[in-house]
């Protein structure tokens, strides 16, 4: 494919270390937007998580991956979510599905809602899951997310 794929971290080094607490959702819209604007529109968001499902006290039994548009997600978002659940599968990786015919799940997460360019939230695996942990320890696992979301991307890329 010929398209330039620009990486704009919603929080730079710089910013890192003059901010001791989490980005809030809010600025991180504000800075995806922005950079949506300045770039002509040639942006994507991909929000880079780990999932739980208990308190942290014991580990749980949900376990694999899933990625998440809002209900109001455009053609494009949805197009991205579904080329990072195609790849995760094709590497075998477990896909969490909030229903048989579709292979992401519809929520009304912030910074997919509010964002301006196609975004999507991913869910590495569980991090109160052993089996998750350990696999997302290891240099295979490091791996596998990142083939995931880089070849999701460039298969995205390659059919708009």
């Amino acid at each position: 494919y010929d398209k330039t794929v620009h990486f704009c971290p919603l929080e730079s080094k710089k910013q890192k270390e003059s901010e001791e607490t989490d980005v809030e959702l809010k600025e991180r819209v504000a800075r995806a937007n922005k950079y949506y604007t300045e770039n002509d529109g040639q942006v994507i968001l991909v929000s880079i998580h780990c999932n739980a499902m208990g308190n942290g006290a014991e580990w749980m039994a949900a376990h694999g991956w899933s990625v998440f548009v809002d209900s109001t997600a455009s053609d494009n978002s949805r197009r991205l979510a579904t080329d990072m659940a195609n790849v995760a599968q094709s590497k075998g990786v477990k896909v969490r599905k909030e229903t048989r015919d579709r292979n992401y799940w519809i929520t009304g997460l912030y910074i997919c809602k509010h964002t301006r360019c196609p975004a999507v939230l991913v869910e590495n695996f569980f991090q109160d899951n052993r089996e998750d942990v350990d696999f997302l320890l290891s240099e295979e696992g490091k791996q596998c997310v990142t083939d995931i979301i880089v070849e999701g991307i460039r298969k995205y890329l390659a059919r708009i």
